[in-house]
C-alpha cells in the first residue's frame, strides 16, 4: 500500500516539477494559471493532465493541436516516481524519507532548468538552504546521513566558498566568468543538508562526471574549452552518488 502511495505522490509531484521547470525560467506563476499546451496555449483538461498515464494515452501528442509533447515531461514524472519509491524502500515511513523526497523534487527541477537555460533560480536554492539548516536541529533524524547544526552551517559556508573561489581565480586568470553563483548556492544548499564532509567528494565526483560527459564533444569539436556548460546537473549527480554511498565515503575519509 505504501509503495502505491509513494508512486502516486511521486507522479503528482513530478507533474508539479514539470510546471516549475517550464514556468520558473520565464518568471510565470506556478500556482495561478492552469496547465496549458506550450505550442497552442490551450488549457489542458484534467483528464489529459493525469501524470504519466495521459502522456501514454495521448501518444505524446496534444489533444487540441496534435503537436508533439516534449518527452522531458514524461521523463521528469518517471524520475520523480522512481526517486519516491526508492527513497521509501530504503528509509521506510520516516522523516528522512519525507526530507529526501522533497530534496529529490528540488533536484529534478534544478537539473532540467539548468540543463536548458544555464540558470539556477534563487527561488529554489534559498529554500533548500533554509530547510537544510533548520532540519539540523532535529536530534531524531538519521544522524549518519544528516549533520548537526554546526556541521550544517560549516558545510553551507564551505560549499559556497569553494565555487566562489573557483569563479574568482578563473576570472582573474582568464578575465571571464568560469562558473555562475547559482552553482555556488546549490553546493551551499547541499552543504547545509549533508555537512562539510560531503563537499570534497561532491566536487570531485561532479568534476569527473562533467569531464567524462564533455570530453567526447571536445574530441568531435562540437564544443570548445570556452563553451558554456551547465554544471548544476553534475553537482546534483555527484550528490546523488554521495547519498547512495555516504557510509563508504566517510570511511574513506577516516583513512
Amino acid at each position: 500500500m505504501f509503495y502505491i502511495i509513494a508512486f502516486v505522490l511521486g507522479s503528482i509531484w513530478g507533474s508539479f516539477a514539470n510546471v516549475c521547470i517550464h514556468r520558473l525560467p520565464i518568471e510565470e506563476s506556478i500556482s495561478i494559471k492552469r496547465s496549458y499546451c506550450p505550442k497552442c496555449n490551450e488549457k489542458i483538461s484534467w483528464f489529459d493532465n493525469i501524470p504519466i498515464l495521459s502522456f501514454l494515452i495521448l501518444g505524446g501528442n496534444c489533444r487540441k493541436c496534435k503537436s508533439k509533447i516534449d518527452k522531458k515531461y514524461l521523463i521528469v514524472e518517471l524520475l520523480s516516481v522512481t526517486s519516491f519509491v526508492l527513497i521509501y524502500s530504503i528509509y521506510g515511513l520516516t522523516i528522512t524519507t519525507l526530507l529526501l523526497a522533497v530534496l529529490s523534487i528540488f533536484f529534478i527541477i534544478i537539473f532540467f532548468i539548468d540543463l536548458k537555460h544555464f540558470i539556477i533560480p534563487n527561488t529554489l536554492t534559498f529554500p533548500l538552504m533554509i530547510i537544510g539548516f533548520v532540519k539540523s536541529f532535529d536530534p531524531n533524524l538519521n544522524t549518519s546521513l544528516f549533520p548537526n547544526y554546526l556541521n550544517s552551517i560549516i558545510g553551507g559556508v564551505m560549499g559556497y566558498l569553494v565555487i566562489w573561489l573557483i569563479i574568482l581565480f578563473y576570472k582573474k586568470f582568464k578575465n571571464k566568468e568560469g562558473m555562475g553563483l547559482g552553482d555556488a548556492k546549490l553546493l551551499s544548499a547541499i552543504g547545509f543538508w549533508f555537512g562539510w564532509i560531503c563537499i570534497p567528494f561532491i566536487i570531485f565526483l561532479s568534476s569527473v562526471i562533467a569531464l567524462l560527459v564533455v570530453t567526447p564533444s571536445l574530441i568531435k569539436k562540437s564544443k570548445t574549452m570556452s563553451s558554456q556548460i551547465p554544471f548544476g546537473p553534475y553537482i546534483i549527480t555527484g550528490c546523488m552518488i554521495y547519498i547512495s554511498f555516504f557510509d563508504q565515503f566517510k570511511i574513506y575519509l577516516l583513512f
